[in-house]
């Protein structure tokens, strides 16, 4: 699974573990999480490699909404979660952005 969510009883937010697969991200040396949560700052926030050779981080995102984002792979290769909650058309380019519903 590449999204694990974690609702705060206390709080109106979730916990969001992101995560990218070995099989998708192959070789990469950097993995960064892109989107609107991080004002789509290339590298606001970097993914750990796992030692099943994943990537992934965790992020703190305000409940009630929908959090568009992508994968940014090397700083040359831009790819999708394959397993996001939904998928919109991008404003930029002729492509699409994952979505997670929170």
């Amino acid at each position: 699974m590449s999204l694990m969510k974690k609702y705060a009883k206390a709080k109106n937010t979730c916990s969001v573990t992101f995560s990218h697969p070995r099989e998708a991200v192959k070789t990469a040396k950097t993995v960064h999480l892109v989107g609107e949560f991080n004002d789509w700052q290339l590298h606001a926030t970097p993914m750990k490699k796992a030692t099943d050779g994943s990537f992934k981080t965790t992020l703190e995102l305000k409940a009630g909404k929908e959090h568009q984002y992508r994968y940014l792979i090397d700083d040359q290769k831009w790819e999708n979660d394959y397993k996001a909650d939904k998928y919109v058309v991008s404003a930029y380019g002729q492509c699409e952005n994952s979505v997670v519903i929170i």
